[in-house]
């Protein structure tokens, strides 16, 4: 399996674009790129716009179905274990494995999006963390890049590390045009306390997918690395 893992330092944090620019910037020299998120919640929410795996799905130009990219997916807009719950469904860990395996199976490269934090329980007992070390991928953590975000991050990259998985970087989003003082000394502060590398991703226009500019997740050999660390 090859990839990356994306994941956030909370809800709302901007994981979906992040995995959507990944997807967008692998899959633009020609490679196949699949994506999977184990559960999307609050479709009920949307308010007209695309919902997460459909988002994943049209940046990786990829031919999935909805159940191929998000097995479990739910109206309300809850913590998946309580969003199963709800509807009296149960999430079942070997299938979420087994899914994301075989997409990555059809593929040159998998970009898989987490669900809430890193910590966010999938069902009892099985968190977000769990899933992304069976799939051993190297982590990309989605961060604001608003007051705050030093301990937030830094507290996602030690419970990443803890778990036994790679950093792969951080990326800061909505990055503004003008960033402050705040958001300069945010970005260097977490590269420099969290041994990282953090990029930025400006506010996207999720209509208009040839305006994304590349998210690359490092240097050539880096990049090369990461996106080759298996399972």
């Amino acid at each position: 399996m090859r990839g990356v893992f994306v994941t956030g330092t909370g809800t709302e944090v901007g994981k979906t674009v992040v995995a959507a620019a990944i997807a967008r910037s692998a899959a633009a020299p020609g490679r196949r790129v699949a994506v999977f998120k184990p559960v999307v919640s609050g479709l009920d929410e949307l308010n007209g716009g695309p919902a997460d795996h459909e988002l994943l799905r049209s940046a990786a130009g990829s031919g999935q179905t909805d159940d191929e990219v998000s097995p479990y997916r739910y109206g309300p807009g809850l913590s998946p274990h309580l969003a199963a719950e709800l509807k009296g469904d149960v999430i079942v860990p070997v299938r979420l494995v087994a899914a994301a395996r075989a997409a990555a199976s059809r593929a040159d490269l998998l970009v898989c999006e987490g669900v809430g934090g890193f910590l966010v329980p999938l069902s009892a007992g099985y968190l977000v963390r769990d899933l992304a070390i069976e799939l051993g991928l190297p982590i990309v953590i989605a961060a604001p890049p608003s007051l705050g975000t030093i301990n937030h991050t830094l507290l996602t990259v030690e419970a990443v590390r803890s778990a036994g998985l790679e950093v792969a970087c951080v990326v800061l989003t909505p990055w503004p045009d003008w960033p402050r003082e705040l958001e300069r000394s945010n970005r260097e502060t977490i590269a420099e306390l969290g041994e990282v590398p953090v990029k930025v991703l400006p506010r996207l226009d999720l209509s208009r997918p040839a305006s994304w500019p590349r998210l690359d997740l490092g240097h050539r050999s880096s990049s090369h690395r990461v996106l080759r660390r298996a399972a």
